[in-house]
C-alpha cells in the first residue's frame, strides 16, 4: 500500500537582515566591554535575546475541530454592550456552528451582563446569516457598522442596523438604571438565580445555558443550529479566595468539559472582539500539522488596539514586542502565554506531559457521554458544582491543572510551566489582526498597567516557577534568557533611576562622569549611544511607526521605569515578606468625551494625583532645575565658560534629553488649564522634592561630591598637607 503524502498545513520563514543584527550586537557589547573597563559600575542596556532569530510563521490550509471560546466580564469597567460585541464577534468565526462553544465568565454576577447576554442571544439569530451571506469581517456589529460606508446590500443593512441600535438601546437603558426591567425580569427563569445574591463577592453559582442544541428554539432565522452559549458566574465567598483571573478561567475549564468539551480553548478578554473570521481556522493549521502539530500546546496572537492614535501617545501597540521579540521567541520554543487571544490544547492546559508519541485524531469530537441524554436543567445542576469556591480544596487545581495560581500575572506563569513539560508554542500575527481592543488612554491607566505585567512578571522571576532556576535544563537557554528578560522588568528601575538623577546632580556639581569629548575612551560611548538610539529608531520606523510615535515609545520607556516598574519592583519585595496582598487592577475600557478629545489631539492625559506622577514629575524638575543650573552657573558665572562641555558633553546631552522628553509634564504642571493637566498638589509635591534633592547635594561636602576615582586623589593631597603641617 502506498503511503499517503500530505502537504504542511503551515510554514516558517527566517526574517530578512538576521546576519546584519547579529554583526551589529557583537559590535555593540565590544562598545559595552570598552565602557565596562572604563567604569567597572557601569550598568549596559538590557539584551533583547528574542530577536536572534525571528522567523514569521504563515498557515496553508484551514481545518476543522472543536472549538471552544472563554470571554471574562466585569460590567463596572467593561461596557455591556462591548461584551456582547465581542461574545457577537466569535459566535459568527467561519466555522461549524454546531462544534463552536461559547462562554461568558462573568466575575461581577450582574444581572445586566446576564441580561446583555441574552439580548445578544435573540440579536444572533439574526447577525450570523448576515455575517454568512455577507462574508462579514469584523463579525464585531459595532466595528462592522463603523467601518462599512457603501454597500451592495444597502437594505438588509438598514435592518440589522436597526435590530442592533435597538439591541443597544434597551441594554444601555438597563445599565444606567442599573437594573434589569421588570417585564424582562419576571419572563425569563435565569434571573431567579439571584434571589440568593448579596454582592459580587458573596452568591451562588449563576449558570445559565441560553443556547443549545437540544432547545428547539436556539436555531437562526435560517433554520441553522446557533453555537452553544453559556452565561456563567462561579460561586464566591468573602472566606474564600477566588484567585482572581486564573480562579475564573479554571471554573471555565471544569464547566465546559460537563457541558461541550471541546478539544481546543480560546480565551479573550471582553474588550477584545475578534476582528478576523478565518483566525480560528489558522490557529488549528498550526494544532493540526501532521509534522509539527504534535509539540505545539498553544498558539498566541498578539494584543493590537483599535484606538491607537497616529503616533501612539502612551506606546500602546508595543509593535518590537508583537513584531519582532515575540516572533523571535519562536525559534526558542515559543512565546510568551499574554492571557488573550490564545488557542489553547484543552488537555495539555490540564497539565498533560509532553511525549514524542503524543497524537490526536483530529476527526474525533469528544463529549461526555452521560450527558447526552440528560435535560438542561440537569446538565445546568450538574455544572454548577465546578463552579463552587470550594471544589478546588484538596485537589491540584491552581498548582499542576489548569491556571497555576499565586501570581497576577497567572497566564505568563502557566504558560512557562507547560514550555517546562515539554511543550513548545507558536505565534501567530496574520496581516489581518485576529482581535482588536482598546488601549488605555490616559498616562495613568498606563502607568497602572505596566506596573501590573511587571509585578506579575517579578512575583514569577522570585517564585519556585522562576525561568532561571526552575526551567533550568527544562527549557532552551535563549527561551530562558528570554523569559528573565521580561521577568525582570522591574528591577530595571535602578540602572534607569541611576541616569535620570546621578548624571544631572554630578553636572550641577560640575564633576564629570563620563570622559571628555578629547579622550579615545568617548568613542566607545558615544557609539554605543548613538548605534542603539539610531536602530531603535529604524526598527520602529520599519514596524510602520514615525519618528513622533519613536519618540512618544521613548518618553513611556522613560516614565514606566521609573514610576510603575519602581512601584512594581517594592510592592512584590513587600508582598514575599507578607506586609501586603495581591491584588488584581483591570484598566477601565470607557473614557469621559473631554479626554478622548484630548487623546484623539494626542495631549498627554494626567488628571489625577498618584504617587507615580508625583515621581515622574519629580524627576522631570529635577533634570530641568540641574541643567538650567549648570548653564547659569558655568556659562554665565564660570571663567571656564564653555569650555565645560569638552569635560561634561555627555551629561549635558542626557540632562537635555531628559528635558526635551519632559515637555508634557512642565506643560501640564504650569501651562495647561485643562482638567488633564497635573494637578496642584503633584505640583507643590513634585517642585519641593526637586529642589530640596538639588540643595541637599549642592551643599554637601567635598568628599561626596567626588566619584570614586577622585578620592584617592584627594585622599593623597589630603596626607602631605597633614604630613607638611
Amino acid at each position: 500500500m502506498a503511503a499517503v503524502e500530505h502537504s504542511p498545513l503551515f510554514e516558517t520563514k527566517s526574517a530578512k537582515g538576521r546576519v546584519f543584527y547579529k554583526i551589529f550586537s557583537l559590535t555593540l557589547f565590544v562598545g559595552i566591554c570598552f565602557i565596562w573597563v572604563f567604569r567597572v559600575s557601569h550598568i549596559p542596556r538590557e539584551s533583547e535575546v528574542g530577536k536572534w532569530d525571528t522567523p514569521s510563521d504563515g498557515t496553508f490550509s484551514s481545518g476543522n475541530l472543536s472549538d471552544k471560546d472563554y470571554l471574562k466580564a466585569d460590567p463596572g469597567i467593561e461596557p455591556p454592550v462591548m461584551v456582547i460585541n465581542t461574545v457577537l464577534s466569535v459566535m459568527a468565526y467561519e466555522y461549524p456552528p454546531d462544534k463552536l462553544s461559547v462562554y461568558l465568565s462573568d466575575d461581577a454576577g450582574s444581572d445586566i451582563t446576564f441580561y446583555a447576554l441574552l439580548e445578544a442571544s435573540i440579536f444572533a439569530k439574526q447577525w450570523l446569516p448576515f455575517c454568512r451571506k455577507f462574508k462579514v469581517d469584523p463579525t464585531s456589529p459595532a466595528a462592522y457598522f463603523k467601518t462599512i460606508h457603501s454597500s451592495t446590500h444597502a437594505k438588509e443593512l438598514v435592518t440589522i442596523k436597526k435590530l442592533y441600535q435597538d439591541m443597544e438601546s434597551r441594554i444601555e437603558n438597563a445599565a444606567k438604571m442599573g437594573r434589569v426591567p421588570e417585564e424582562v425580569h419576571s419572563k425569563h427563569k435565569g434571573f431567579s438565580q439571584w434571589d440568593s445574591y448579596s454582592s459580587r463577592r458573596d452568591h451562588d453559582t449563576i449558570l445559565q445555558i441560553l443556547l443549545h442544541e437540544k432547545d428547539s428554539s436556539s436555531k437562526d432565522v435560517d433554520g441553522n443550529v446557533m453555537p452553544l452559549l453559556v452565561y456563567l458566574a462561579r460561586e464566591k465567598r468573602p472566606q474564600v479566595a477566588h484567585n482572581f483571573k486564573a480562579g475564573a478561567m479554571n471554573s471555565l475549564i471544569r464547566v465546559s468539559s460537563m457541558i461541550s468539551n471541546g478539544e481546543i480553548i480560546l480565551n479573550v478578554d471582553c474588550d477584545m472582539y475578534s476582528n478576523n473570521s478565518q483566525s480560528l481556522r489558522d490557529a488549528l493549521c498550526f494544532l493540526m500539522d501532521e509534522d509539527m502539530g504534535h509539540e505545539i500546546a498553544y498558539v498566541q496572537t498578539p494584543q493590537c488596539f483599535e484606538n491607537i492614535t497616529k503616533n501612539d501617545l502612551y506606546g500602546g501597540a508595543l509593535r518590537v514586542i508583537f513584531e519582532v521579540e515575540f516572533h523571535g521567541m519562536d525559534s526558542l520554543g515559543g512565546p510568551l502565554y499574554a492571557g488573550t487571544g490564545c488557542f489553547h490544547r484543552r488537555e495539555i492546559l490540564c497539565g498533560r506531559k509532553f511525549s514524542d508519541q503524543y497524537e490526536k485524531d483530529w476527526n474525533e469530537y469528544k463529549n461526555i457521554g452521560d450527558m447526552k441524554e440528560v435535560s438542561l436543567h440537569e446538565l445546568e445542576e450538574q455544572s454548577k458544582a465546578l463552579a463552587s469556591c470550594t471544589f478546588e480544596i484538596n485537589t491540584l487545581w491552581g498548582k499542576e491543572v489548569g491556571l497555576l495560581y499565586g501570581c497576577s500575572l497567572d497566564d505568563v506563569m502557566t504558560g512557562l510551566s507547560i514550555k517546562c513539560r515539554g511543550w513548545k508554542s507558536v505565534f501567530y500575527n496574520p496581516q489581518r489582526r485576529a482581535f482588536l481592543g482598546v488601549a488605555p488612554n490616559t498616562l495613568p491607566q498606563t502607568l497602572v498597567q505596566h506596573k501590573r505585567w511587571s509585578e506579575g512578571c517579578f512575583q514569577i522571576f522570585l517564585s519556585r516557577h522562576s525561568p532561571a532556576w526552575h526551567a533550568y535544563g527544562l527549557i532552551s537557554p535563549g527561551l530562558q534568557m528570554a523569559y528573565c528578560y521580561y521577568n525582570l522588568w522591574a528591577f530595571i528601575c535602578w540602572p534607569t533611576l541611576y541616569y535620570c538623577v546621578i548624571p544631572s546632580l554630578y553636572l550641577l556639581k560640575g564633576i564629570p562622569l563620563f570622559p571628555q569629548m578629547s579622550s579615545p575612551w568617548f568613542i566607545p560611548f558615544a557609539y554605543v549611544i548613538l548605534g542603539d538610539s539610531s536602530y531603535c529608531m529604524m526598527e520602529f520606523l520599519w514596524l510602520k511607526g514615525t519618528v513622533k510615535g519613536w519618540w512618544n515609545e521613548l518618553r513611556i520607556w522613560l516614565y514606566k521605569r521609573t514610576s510603575s516598574y519602581l512601584f512594581a519592583f517594592v510592592d512584590t519585595i513587600l508582598k514575599s515578606f507578607g506586609f501586603s496582598e495581591s491584588t488584581f487592577v483591570v484598566s477601565a475600557k470607557v473614557a469621559e468625551e473631554e479626554v478622548s478629545q484630548r487623546y484623539e489631539k494626542e495631549i498627554m492625559e494626567f488628571g489625577s494625583s498618584s504617587p507615580m506622577l508625583t515621581v515622574v514629575a519629580t524627576l522631570a524638575l529635577l533634570n530641568l532645575f540641574c541643567l538650567l543650573g549648570m548653564f547659569l552657573k558655568q556659562v554665565f558665572m564660570s571663567e571656564g565658560g564653555l569650555r565645560i562641555f569638552d569635560a561634561m558633553a555627555l551629561q549635558v546631552l542626557l540632562s537635555g534629553v531628559l528635558v526635551l522628553i519632559n515637555v508634557p509634564v512642565y506643560q501640564g504642571l504650569f501651562l495647561r488649564k485643562d482638567e488633564g493637566r497635573l494637578p496642584m498638589s503633584v505640583a507643590a509635591k513634585s517642585t519641593a522634592l526637586a529642589l530640596s534633592a538639588c540643595f541637599i547635594f549642592r551643599n554637601l561636602t567635598n568628599w561626596f561630591d567626588l566619584p570614586d576615582q577622585f578620592r584617592g586623589e584627594r585622599n593623597t593631597l589630603w596626607r602631605e598637607e597633614w604630613m607638611e603641617d
